[in-house]
């Protein structure tokens, strides 16, 4: 038994796929009053198709059909680097998933696993968070450790805004422009698309730049939460449903502003940081989830920030 998933308040996040092809795994699955009841005496394999290319859904599978009895296919699956490195683990430890990372994924069903050590691939959007960074504050910065193949939607923006990047092996060094530009449009999509993940981070570098951008969200109905709080630093930003229009101001400023998600609170600390005066950030826990010591990164690359483990009183 466990309970509903949370998480994010960015739009719906129905579960409805992963349950569904659970259930054509063998499971028995009940909903009763926000808990999941599941049992599964054995599990087979089955030829699954996603609606969506969900990247939980397509990982779920995965790792259920992995001691599954014979073949599962799953079709329309998700193609995210992390997706691929989930078949390498398992592989390693006797698993047989092929496919990884294109729309098709097989897993042969087999009896056990053994122990291995891996080690986990660099997170994409935290690296894509510290591009903006230095983007947002005219700086200069080189990441070490990265998969730049892993970021070339971001990189490609980056660039477009008159950022110059430079890619060599397993490193991006990004110098910022003496003025940034808007780019044109910006629209999320599954990957190798521009991931969800990077929008309101863009949207803070964008909230500077000279000109105007347009966004489209086309992953989660309700991601522009961010919009509000970073117009409240002064940016000039009008949603309407999916699509947000963004023109770039002087300067932003300091106010006291609440992060309402993960990578919303991570726009805001980038805006923070291109602010004029002192921005107060509010909720942060949301921020913590997805980043191991922000504050203290950010410190040693020059930027001026406390954090608080309690609320700052009027």
């Amino acid at each position: 038994m466990l309970s509903q998933p949370g998480g994010c308040e960015i739009g719906p996040r129905p579960i409805d796929l992963h349950l569904r092809s659970l259930r054509e795994l063998g499971a028995n699955i009940e909903e009763k009053h926000g808990f999941l009841i599941c049992e599964a005496k054995e599990l087979k394999g089955a030829e699954i198709q996603l609606d969506f290319p969900s990247v939980g859904a397509t990982e779920n599978i995965i790792l259920s059909a992995v001691f599954a009895k014979g073949t599962t296919i799953i079709r329309n699956a998700a193609k995210e680097p992390e997706i691929i490195d989930l078949e390498r683990f398992i592989n390693r430890m006797g698993g047989k998933v092929k496919g990884a990372g294109t729309a098709t994924v097989t897993i042969e069903g087999v009896e056990k696993l053994h122990d291995v050590e891996h080690g986990i691939i660099p997170d994409r959007i935290v690296a894509g968070t510290y591009l903006v960074a230095a983007a947002i504050t005219g700086g200069k910065i080189e990441l070490t450790n990265v998969i730049p193949e892993h970021l070339q939607s971001v990189i490609y923006k980056l660039r477009e805004s008159g950022c110059r990047v430079d890619v060599k092996n397993r490193a991006i060094s990004l110098e910022a422009p003496d003025k940034l530009i808007s780019i044109d449009s910006l629209k999320t999509l599954p990957y190798p698309g521009f991931p969800t993940d990077m929008q309101s981070q863009m949207m803070a570098l964008m909230s500077v730049a000279d000109g105007i951008s347009i966004f489209v969200e086309t992953i989660f109905e309700n991601r522009f939460k961010h919009a509000e709080e970073l117009t409240r630093m002064g940016a000039n930003i009008k949603v309407n449903g999916r699509i947000a229009l963004i023109k770039g101001v002087k300067r932003l400023t300091g106010a006291k502003v609440t992060a309402k998600d993960l990578r919303g609170g991570a726009a805001l600390i980038l805006a923070a940081l291109a602010a004029e005066g002192e921005t107060i950030i509010e909720n942060i826990k949301h921020i913590d989830r997805g980043y191991d010591n922000i504050h203290g990164i950010i410190e040693g690359l020059g930027g001026k920030i406390i954090k608080r483990d309690t609320p700052i009183q009027d």
